[in-house]
């Protein structure tokens, strides 16, 4: 038996696809960071999230839509556990015997901007706007910053 195509009438094409950013459209904000008194890993997260623009109506992975972030007190992160003594940064020079490692007590007092910019770096995706969103992070070991458009977040 044949169907009546009256009663099978394909309904009008309507869309409902979302509106992307462009990329004149995107504003990058400032905020501040910190880092006295927090852990290591539960910050930075946070400043990877800014960094990428997640927390955004509009946010695209593919869009560069992040704000600058100012992070102040790095030399006053606090990490939990053994992770002072236990936790090591290796680094390979590909010659023998050119393996070198640093406790995260030893690279702290060395330099604790390269601490968190390595901890933030492992946590934004592996593609080529990482070196963009990086560009955006500004660490200062004290509390005193140049940066004057900043909120406090």
């Amino acid at each position: 038996m044949r169907k009546n195509k009256l009663l099978y009438k394909p309904m009008p094409h309507t869309t409902t696809s979302t509106r992307s950013i462009k990329a004149q459209e995107v504003s990058h904000s400032w905020h501040l960071v910190d880092m006295e008194g927090k852990t290591l890993g539960r910050e930075t997260t946070h400043v990877s999230t800014l960094l990428q623009g997640k927390e955004k109506r509009n946010y695209a992975p593919y869009i560069d839509n992040g704000d600058h972030v100012v992070v102040i007190n790095a030399s006053k992160v606090s990490v939990t556990g053994k992770k002072l003594a236990d936790k090591e940064y290796d680094t390979y020079s590909g010659y023998p015997g050119g393996r070198r490692t640093v406790s995260l007590g030893q690279a702290l007092l060395r330099d604790s901007r390269k601490v968190i910019r390595y901890a933030v770096s492992g946590m934004l995706p592996k593609n080529k706007l990482r070196d963009v969103r990086l560009s955006r992070l500004h660490i200062y070991e004290g509390s005193e910053h140049p940066h004057t458009e900043v909120t406090s977040k």
